[in-house]
């Protein structure tokens, strides 16, 4: 082991360069640093991971390193979990302290975190984590939470200057990585948003520059949404910017006066990420079980065919299938087709949300769990608090897709069959399927089940629920822990 003592960088999701605090913090320390990040088999493993996910993690190291490497520091990328891989650095250097940003993760990563603790309290080694955007810790209500969060979010960004490091690179030890773990992460696709920090600045840029003009107009259109939407999910899902980047650089950007309620409209949208987050970082089991345990209660016939038409864009209604394709192809829908999506499943098709929510998280490149979880029983209609949206597929195509561009795009199987019949194609008659050559069950699959019938089903059920004695409890006890006394009264 080298006696000369060293700090850790360990990275997480918080994948920059500048508005770091882990590293600022390591800066200003007399010893040199290690910057570490852990693809974990742990969570690598999990059901909620897909390789388009480590891809995005890799690849947005990799444009660290470019510059690291013109201050002679490196990120060490390792296949090790965590505790291992600090093991495995103290065989060869003197580990003082440890600095990360917190992760509002699932119970993996959270169970992960106390076990790091552990190591470090066993070895004598401090570990310091910095708070991650407004997201507060140890917090049991939402008293005062606006106000620390507009405190947090209105103190200037970090300026992250970076010395030249004097450390001398240790020979690990990592015989127990695959042989092809990090070359099967090395082709990145081109369908998906490029990664890293430079292409975060990119995306947000031509937002404020012209992008972001219409996107009050066209946030839930499925086509345009596409240009007119922010796109910088991805970038804060694995902290390639943070809240606070983005939020001072739209609202202080000098387009911000002539176009305030596009402007203003991400502004808000900002911190209901960190809202959202907020409520998983106090309940994680937002993940596993139903929020409000009342709906639990609630039973749901299981049924596989349901859920394989609805995960590969197979159920006769071409809004849901255009979703599902292009969200599996691209790794990113809007809001509202989201919704849609989650809606669908668990209200039309009467299925549990556990059923989809993993699928979903592995397509989602911005798949963030502190927003994932929660939004989905939000849709789902498992909160008992929130009002219950049973969206209408067909509803949404007439209104966001009247010209079924964004269904011809992902179904070509109808690209022939005219404006009037894209929304509805079931509708056709026999000579219709033949000469727009879209034939039911044949090329494109007849609805699984019917819209109506099973959407007035799905409001009794829902709705009706809500009168069971265990929900009404829980209502009580979700509104205190994760609602602000304003709203609370309002409720």
């Amino acid at each position: 082991m080298d006696d000369k003592p060293v700090n850790i960088v360990w990275l997480k999701k918080d994948l920059r360069l500048q508005d770091h605090e882990a590293f600022m913090a390591a800066e200003q320390c007399s010893i040199d640093y290690l910057i570490v990040y852990f693809f974990e088999p742990d969570l690598v493993e999990a059901p909620d991971i897909a390789q388009r996910h480590l891809r995005f993690i890799y690849h947005s190291l990799k444009e660290m390193n470019a510059f690291l490497n013109t201050k002679n520091r490196h990120v060490e990328i390792m296949n090790i979990n965590a505790v291992e891989g600090f093991s495995l650095l103290s065989e060869h250097y003197d580990i003082k302290t440890i600095f990360s940003h917190q992760e509002s993760g699932t119970q993996r990563s959270w169970n992960r975190d106390k076990q790091v603790k552990k190591w470090c309290d066993f070895n004598n080694v401090l570990w310091e984590e910095k708070q991650r955007d407004g997201i507060v810790r140890g917090i049991t209500n939402r008293d005062n939470w606006d106000k620390q969060w507009y405190g947090t979010i209105n103190q200037p960004t970090f300026n992250n200057q970076y010395t030249t490091s004097s450390l001398k690179r240790a020979n690990l030890n990592l015989d127990s990585t695959p042989a092809d773990f990090f070359k099967n992460l090395e082709n990145y696709p081109k369908r998906f948003q490029p990664a890293g920090e430079k292409s975060a600045w990119k995306y947000l840029q031509s937002f404020t520059n012209q992008r972001g003009f219409n996107y009050s107009k066209h946030i839930s259109k499925p086509t345009e949404s596409r240009i007119s939407c922010g796109r910088i999910s991805p970038y804060l899902a694995w902290g390639n910017i943070s809240i606070k980047q983005a939020f001072h650089h739209i609202k202080l950007h000098p387009n911000y006066d002539s176009n305030k309620r596009a402007f203003n409209g991400i502004l808000t949208r900002l911190k209901w990420h960190c809202h959202f987050i907020q409520k998983f970082e106090v309940e994680c089991r937002y993940e596993t079980e139903c929020i409000n345990k009342g709906y639990e209660l609630l039973e749901r016939p299981h049924n596989p065919d349901f859920i394989a038409a609805w995960k590969t864009g197979k159920t006769g209604y071409p809004m849901v299938d255009a979703c599902m394709r292009a969200v599996i192809e691209t790794g990113w829908i809007n809001f509202r087709m989201r919704a849609m999506l989650v809606s669908f499943l668990c209200h039309h098709l009467d299925q549990d949300w556990r059923e989809g929510v993993y699928f979903l998280a592995r397509q989602f490149l911005d798949y963030e769990p502190g927003i994932h979880y929660p939004q989905f029983q939000m849709q789902a209609g498992t909160t008992g608090i929130n009002t219950v949206r049973i969206y209408n597929p067909t509803k949404q195509s007439y209104d966001h897709d009247p010209k079924g561009v964004f269904i011809k795009t992902w179904i070509p199987e109808l690209q022939n069959v005219p404006d009037t019949l894209i929304h509805e194609p079931h509708k056709m008659t026999l000579m219709e399927q033949s000469l727009h050559e879209a034939v039911l069950n044949q090329d494109y699959p007849s609805p699984i089940v019917n819209l109506q019938e099973n959407g007035k089903k799905a409001r009794s059920k829902i709705w009706g629920h809500r009168k069971n004695e265990v929900v009404k409890q829980e209502n009580k006890r979700i509104l205190a822990m994760h609602v602000r006394k304003n709203k609370k009264k309002k409720e």
